[in-house]
């Protein structure tokens, strides 16, 4: 019988390796190579292969997507999960990723009520899945639709599969999963990428729908190779504050959707709810509408129209603009890049002479929203020019554009979108790239091109 041979895998990237060494050579991680045994220990025999076909020969099904029940959840799926599709949820320790899948298998319960639904935890025992589905309120009808498996190796799993053969299954999580046919122990790479490729390939020949939750790093990253974000469907991370009334559902991979769509909910004592309007979320009082007044006007403060994935969002910008206390400014940024703010402070005193060089600038984005698109530009330094000089800006004002390093401003996507979503709340004027300007009027909101920086401050102030 021929010897095992005995290989070094990276913890962080999944990388093996003959011999030991301190550094991989893969991702440049010291000190996370493990021991495991090499040569293809996989489990086998599950997930037979379908054999060699013709692309022309593949038959095609017209297959309806499966509502979750839950429109934001929907949204960030696509439209609903895909038969045979596999999902990954990551997010922070108790930020909610268990009562959301619990929430959307009992709403699923309502619209499919002969489907088998499986959940399978590692973490929590049944009854302490049980006590959670009964503060959540779900129906009786729901609690007896939903079949629970408390179990963590992943041929019983496999088996328990093949017997009940579930059209929708949770594995809550996936780094408690673990194989006998790998030495390591549970949660490390081998064990992560082997448990998730067998479930992955249970799920594609089985055309059954597969929710895998995993744990993240302290960076915010999903822990775990990253070949197992490259073996699912679609990756969400759930975001936000603990302590938050609101979380955010971001869609980072997608293969049967838009990237970047993002879904948003509020926490309850019933746990949580869909909010179909995130717009209104993020801003406050005394930036929603036609209802602004002077002296509810302050400086410094600037309304975005950004875009999450399909949908027009606006999200309020604070900035302040203070003395620096010592020779090095500060530049603190809370859901926006803090290297684009150098840039953009960089072309502010370029083309227009204004120099934060001996001020502190903080920039906050209100709710707790994280900003990623340059389409917030403009509205960054309409901010921190309204909270240098202490004059707010125009009421009823939205803002939205690119900057360039020459100064100019460029358009920004689906700009008539954020137009319309500006003037349903109630928005009066935008400052928009002349690029973004409408040719046909729309109602209620006046629009004002600008083609350079030096032109917006102009109108601003």
């Amino acid at each position: 019988m021929a010897k095992e041979k005995l290989a070094f895998v990276c913890q962080a990237c999944g990388q093996a390796f003959a011999k030991w060494q301190g550094q991989c050579d893969g991702c440049g991680s010291w000190n996370t190579l493990e021991s495991g045994l090499g040569g293809g220990r996989a489990a086998s025999g599950f997930a037979p292969s379908a054999g060699i076909q013709r692309l022309s020969d593949v038959q095609l099904s017209e297959q309806a997507r499966w509502s979750m029940g839950l429109d934001e959840f929907d949204r960030v799926l696509g439209g609903g999960m895909v038969p045979g599709g596999v999902v990954l949820l990551g997010g922070d320790p108790g930020i909610g990723k268990s009562t959301l899948l619990l929430q959307a298998l009992s709403e699923h319960c309502v619209g499919n009520p002969n489907q088998r639904l499986l959940y399978v935890t590692g973490e929590e025992s049944s009854e302490q899945v049980a006590m959670r589905a009964r503060r959540l309120g779900l129906t009786e009808a729901a609690l007896a639709s939903i079949q629970i498996l408390a179990e963590t190796q992943l041929e019983r799993i496999l088996l328990v599969l093949e017997k009940t053969k579930p059209q929708l299954l949770v594995v809550d999580s996936i780094q408690t999963v673990f194989s006998e046919a790998i030495g390591s122990a549970a949660g490390s790479v081998s064990q992560v990428r082997e448990s998730a490729g067998q479930l992955t390939r249970w799920a594609k020949s089985s055309g059954s729908g597969l929710f895998l939750v995993g744990h993240v790093t302290k960076e915010g990253a999903l822990a775990g190779p990253r070949v197992l974000e490259h073996m699912v469907d679609a990756v969400l991370y759930f975001e936000g504050d603990a302590q938050a009334s609101f979380r955010v559902v971001r869609a980072v991979k997608n293969r049967f959707g838009t990237v970047n769509e993002l879904g948003v909910f509020a926490m309850t004592d019933r746990g949580l709810r869909p909010i179909s309007n995130p717009s209104a979320l993020f801003l406050s009082e005394a930036q929603l509408g036609s209802s602004h007044t002077n002296s509810s006007r302050v400086p410094g403060a600037c309304v975005v129209a950004t875009q999450e994935g399909t949908r027009p969002l606006l999200v309020e910008v604070q900035a302040l603009v203070d003395q620096a206390q010592s020779g090095a400014p500060r530049r603190l940024c809370v859901g926006l890049d803090p290297q684009r703010l150098v840039m953009l402070l960089a072309i502010l005193h370029r083309h227009c002479g204004i120099a934060c060089f001996d001020q502190d600038v903080y920039l906050n984005a209100v709710g707790g929203v994280r900003i990623q698109e340059t389409a917030a530009d403009l509205a960054i330094l309409a901010a921190v020019v309204s909270s240098l000089r202490n004059r707010p800006l125009q009421s009823g004002l939205i803002i939205f554009g690119e900057l360039g390093l020459a100064g100019e401003i460029r358009p920004s996507p689906r700009g008539q979108e954020r137009l319309r979503e500006a003037a349903r709340l109630g928005f009066t004027k935008a400052l928009v790239p002349e690029a973004n300007a409408p040719k046909k009027a729309i109602d209620g909101i006046e629009i004002l091109p600008v083609r350079r920086l030096q032109d917006a401050l102009e109108k601003l102030f």
